[in-house]
């Protein structure tokens, strides 16, 4: 009796993201990971630790212990099975379809129904093989970011191994000997900008110290969607959808910590810009890069790290300020949703001046978005709450004007279209200044943190036998994908790989012949 009260108290603190994160897929098997912490919260000693008690190590009651299981908020994880010592997991490259934002939907390549891919989680001393299936109407081939294995496995195209063309597998087979952040993608340039992308976490076999209570992984991705479009424009320089975790604010699931825990956030960046990722309230140590764990000596303080193209930085810090505090890049742009000069007017009386800035017409309002439906729904948000705008009246006379104003989210209340019970007890109006690439770090007392959980468990029990990921819609249009003749045609990609025999390469299966149909998209829970 006393375990099972045990195990009720553990269950209800378990950390943010826990129901909205998949659980793994009907049939596999989860014994090998078994040595995983799930986040409990509350063990991180004395409020009034300094975030210095971090590199100091004072916190150690978890110290030796299991790494904890690392969070990805509206991402699931990779499910896998165990053969013959073995973890296998198996990877679909396919053409998937994610809502970024309510009534934004964007046709985008990833993995397994979701972009970003599915996190993979293995432990240091594992085997680990991923098959590949390529579901592509192209070839492609997958790069494991920052892994030290066998040549042939580092996916390369025409050099480690030929690309899996549409149809084909590839089989990858690793001993992990590294810890740290690390991620897959795929090796083609053009498809690594329409989504494909996702997380491979090593875990170490004990926890390192001083031990956290949550772990998060948060990808940032950048997408750019001309007016009138759903594709990617992966040619495209100036991007408009700024995503973490494939979604944009004020849609990302928020990172909710119980008040005294320690947390470690991983960001990994695949794009075309670089993202200073900036906390509020808290000070962090960088303690890794995907290279893993930096020594102790070496790790420096701050509130905003440079997460560089092709990076992954951890931070890490002690959860002792309550509130809900921003988390963001904090390059101007990407705290915006749309924020490109080549896209459509939203209003008539706007015009486009030579340097691509819009200049308020007859309505004063000076703002852009996509296409007429768009515009649609963000005018009506936009006038319901107009009479809440505070404008001088000589506003129209001043240079510059207008610029948050009427460009940013004062007038765009979305708190109902993205409520999550995550979201609980955030203030009325909390979505009206949340784009792009901002989130929460929510670090909460244990009353209001317990009674978020509370909701957290309750929303995924009456989820239980629905197919569907939350935000994900896999209703795919009719494809057809035989080979001879077809036109596969994106927009700036051309992935056409001529003279490349794939017959006699090792680890590719050719069993599954091209002229395939594309199957029903899997959008259940892993």
């Amino acid at each position: 009796m006393t375990n099972r009260r045990g195990f009720l108290r553990r269950a209800l603190s378990m950390g943010a993201g826990l129901a909205t994160v998949p659980a793994l897929a009907e049939g596999a098997s989860r014994a090998g990971q078994q040595s995983l912490r799930e986040p409990t919260g509350g063990n991180a000693g004395p409020l009034s630790q300094s975030a210095a008690a971090i590199k100091m190590g004072a916190h150690t009651s978890t110290a030796g212990h299991a790494p904890v299981r690392v969070v990805t908020t509206d991402v699931p994880d990779l499910a896998f099975t165990l053969e013959d010592g073995w973890k296998v997991f198996r990877l679909r490259a396919e053409v998937i379809r994610r809502e970024i934002l309510p009534g934004k939907t964007l046709d985008l390549w990833g993995f397994n129904g979701s972009a970003p891919g599915p996190t993979i989680q293995v432990t240091e001393g594992d085997r680990v093989r991923v098959i590949l299936e390529n579901r592509l109407p192209e070839p492609t081939s997958m790069h494991w970011h920052g892994f030290e294995d066998s040549i042939r496995f580092d996916g390369m195209p025409g050099v480690s191994q030929r690309a899996v063309p549409p149809g084909g597998t590839y089989t990858y087979e690793f001993h992990i000997t590294q810890t740290g952040t690390f991620f897959y993608h795929s090796h083609l340039a053009m498809q690594e900008m329409v989504g494909m992308l996702g997380g491979f976490i090593m875990h170490p076999r004990q926890a390192h110290a001083p031990a956290v209570d949550y772990d998060f992984l948060v990808h940032l991705q950048e997408y750019a969607v001309l007016p009138n479009n759903t594709v990617p424009n992966s040619a495209e320089m100036e991007f408009n959808w700024l995503v973490l975790n494939g979604k944009s604010g004020p849609a990302p699931t928020p990172l909710v910590v119980r008040l005294g825990s320690r947390v470690r956030i991983r960001f990994v960046n695949l794009g075309m810009d670089h993202h200073p990722m900036h906390l509020h309230g808290h000070t962090f140590y960088v303690t890794g890069t995907e290279a893993g764990r930096i020594p102790e000596t070496a790790w420096w303080p701050g509130n905003t790290v440079l997460v560089g193209v092709a990076q992954a930085r951890d931070v890490e810090f002690l959860a002792n300020n309550p509130g809900d505090w921003m988390l963001h890049c904090h390059l101007p742009h990407h705290m915006m949703n749309q924020m490109n000069s080549s896209t459509s007017r939203a209003f008539s009386g706007d015009t486009l001046t030579s340097n691509g800035m819009i200049s308020a017409g007859a309505n004063g309002a000076g703002m852009k978005h996509g296409n007429a439906t768009e515009q649609g729904a963000m005018a009506g948000m936009m006038m319901s709450g107009m009479n809440r705008l505070e404008i001088a009246p000589n506003a129209n006379e001043v240079h510059g004007f207008p610029q948050d104003a009427f460009m940013e989210g004062p007038l765009m209340n979305m708190d109902a279209m993205v409520d999550k019970p995550e979201n609980f007890g955030l203030p009325p109006g909390w979505s009206e200044n949340m784009q792009g690439m901002m989130t929460f770090v929510r670090v909460l007392p244990a009353e209001q943190y317990d009674e978020v959980m509370r909701r957290v468990a309750a929303h995924a029990d009456g989820a239980k036998g629905h197919d569907d990921t939350p935000g994900m819609d896999h209703s795919m249009p009719a494809m057809d994908h035989a080979m001879p003749g077809m036109d596969h045609s994106m927009p700036g990609m051309d992935h056409a790989m001529p003279g490349m025999d794939h017959s006699t390469m090792p680890g590719m299966d050719h069993s599954k012949k091209p002229g395939m149909q594309m199957p029903a998209q899997d959008g259940g829970k892993r």
